[in-house]
């Protein structure tokens, strides 16, 4: 991690409530300490928050995943924005890892919410000036926001834990779990070198996945499964198990946001999963880390964003193969 104490005090980084461990490890690597804030709740559950030192003209990033209990901690981040707001703070920049309610980014039938636009709404009217979030549910949720979103992507970081593991071989397949991840299925077998198989599955309703086809070539194949979230499980052990039977000699799973709930986890170590690979854009508990699961930090590649959209340097080296701090 970086010692060294980074060159301009006007940009400081605060933490909020849903995961501080990678807060206190992306402040490490830019080089600040965190600055310090209290969130407190009334008896009826009402939040208040207070920033307790001055940030009259700072450049103030909030880290924040709108993670469980999600309603929580997007209020907790709404009146953190209006705190800092009123405080005079000279850039009020939001720094999401993991973005909730990202999955309602569209009506699929009648009478339904676009609530992914609703939440970008409420965060722009708060009186945010940027997002800086890792992974989004559908890219397009960038355009939901009326002011500057940097968008970083997990790919690489997954991908360069196959390779530091020497688990990238000539009969490796990278697998798309539905067809909207075709495209992050691709990335990380551009970066691995590998051809990708797709999930042809159908939803019948909400958490609930049926597997119907495989679109390619999975015979005799070690398996990646990639996505951008597991939530209950059920999609991907059930992709699983149909990659297997497919003739796939081992499966994989990784993902950026290991949301986890339910029945995830019993599904996940009953499944014919070797191992699952995920990021710590949202905090687990300590019994959710299995050792089955394995877990990569975001935090260099969030820190590294940081310090080149406060410097006014490009962040798109931070999307190529094998990332690495650059100057």
């Amino acid at each position: 991690m970086t010692t060294e104490n980074y060159k301009d005090p006007k940009l400081k980084i605060f933490s909020l409530s849903s995961n501080l461990p990678l807060a206190e490890k992306i402040a490490a690597e830019v080089g600040v300490e965190l600055g310090v804030v209290s969130s407190t709740q009334f008896s009826d559950g009402e939040i208040k928050v207070n920033v307790d030192e001055s940030i009259r003209g700072a450049h103030v990033y909030i880290i924040q995943s709108t993670s469980c209990p999600v309603n929580d901690h997007l209020m907790e981040l709404l009146i953190m924005i209006d705190a800092l707001r009123r405080a005079s703070a000279k850039t009020i920049n939001i720094v999401i890892p993991y973005y909730g309610y990202a999955r309602q980014d569209r009506k699929a039938q009648s009478r339904e919410p676009i609530t992914a636009k609703l939440v970008a709404n409420m965060i722009t009217n708060a009186g945010a000036d940027r997002v800086l979030a890792l992974d989004l549910h559908a890219p397009q949720i960038q355009g939901f926001f009326d002011m500057p979103v940097d968008h970083l992507l997990g790919a690489p970081l997954l991908a360069n834990y196959f390779l530091d593991n020497n688990m990238v071989e000539d009969d490796v397949v990278v697998v798309s779990p539905d067809h909207g991840g075709v495209t992050r299925a691709r990335k990380l077998a551009e970066f691995i070198h590998a051809p990708i198989a797709i999930i042809d599955k159908r939803r019948p309703k909400a958490n609930v996945a049926e597997v119907m086809n495989i679109i390619g070539n999975v015979q005799g194949k070690k398996a990646i499964i990639i996505d951008d979230m597991i939530d209950t499980a059920g999609t991907i052990t059930l992709a699983a198990q149909a990659l297997q039977d497919a003739g796939a000699t081992e499966v994989y799973a990784c993902c950026t946001h290991a949301v986890l709930s339910g029945p995830a986890m019993e599904r996940l170590e009953n499944s014919v999963i070797r191992q699952v690979i995920i990021t710590d854009s949202i905090q687990l508990p300590e019994e959710k880390m299995t050792p089955k699961v394995v877990q990569v930090s975001v935090s260099q590649l969030i820190a590294e964003a940081i310090k080149r959209i406060h410097e006014n340097r490009s962040v798109s080296p931070l999307f190529e193969e094998k990332f690495e701090v650059l100057d």
